[in-house]
């Protein structure tokens, strides 16, 4: 045969390959990719050697040991985390997600896992109190499309919210972090997210001071797709184990999470 033809078989080979293997998260029925918020302390974040680690990192990879499969880990932008969800691009998420309506809509949930509320944070020295911030009096940073901007939205309604990021009044980023850098460079009066994660990253910082938490009752679950209801049941029995053992005593001790 023609070399040219070969090189045109062989490209028209790679080709298909490439579009057999697009979006696949793996071959292997006994690996599944779980989806995780990669800025998102303590309960999924990457440690200064590049690694994966957190609450909710070490309890799949421990549910998965117990249950007799394999994980692997994989940071995505949170905004985009349902999409690749629903795409197969990932087959869980499990990084702190709280159980909302418009999730329900998309996704299924394994049985909750944790409680918390949202938390309002200033910079020390602050005289700024709730009530401002429930006013909307203040200049609000919070990470796009997490419970505490989907909270903001109910709350204030939705006209007066658009009305906010249009005057800066809500100021969103990309990751919690982001928005806690703005905070301490004076670019937000304040940041509103998760009571834990806030208190874990101002704990032992002198730069930050609670303003104070809003009682909103969320809860954390895993999100996986509604067909795969196998995988619910795995997840559900694991978690139960998991939540009954030591090692969820361990990590709440290591990971400085508090109820």
């Amino acid at each position: 045969m023609h070399k040219k033809a070969l090189m045109g078989i062989g490209v028209s080979l790679l080709v298909i390959f490439a579009v057999l293997m697009a979006g696949c998260v793996t071959t292997d029925d006994n690996v599944y990719v779980v989806g995780i918020d990669g800025e998102y302390p303590p309960y999924s974040y990457i440690n200064e050697t590049g690694v994966p680690v957190g609450f909710d990192v070490e309890s799949i990879q421990w549910i998965a040991e117990q249950k007799g499969f394999e994980v692997e880990i994989a940071p995505t932008a949170w905004d985009g985390i349902i999409p690749a969800l629903l795409a197969g691009k990932i087959d869980m998420v499990y990084s702190g997600m709280s159980i909302t309506p418009d999730r329900l809509e998309k996704v299924t949930f394994s049985n909750p896992y944790w409680e918390v509320n949202q938390g309002v944070v200033g910079k020390a020295g602050t005289t700024a109190t709730i009530e401002d911030f429930e006013a909307g009096k203040l200049v609000i940073g919070v990470q796009r499309s997490c419970s505490a901007d989907q909270w903001m939205q109910d709350e204030f309604g939705q006209e007066k919210y658009d009305q906010m990021v249009k005057d800066g009044k809500i100021k969103l980023y990309d990751s919690f972090p982001q928005s806690m850098v703005a905070l301490e460079q004076g670019l937000v009066e304040c940041v509103i997210f998760d009571d834990v994660n806030i208190e874990t990253y101002i704990k032992g910082n002198d730069a930050f001071q609670m303003i104070g938490v809003i009682k909103t009752g969320e809860v954390y679950a895993i999100a996986m797709r509604n067909e795969d209801t196998d995988l619910h049941a795995l997840i559900n029995e694991g978690l139960a184990e998991l939540m009954a053992s030591e090692k969820w005593e361990e990590l709440k001790l290591k990971y400085i999470v508090t109820e």
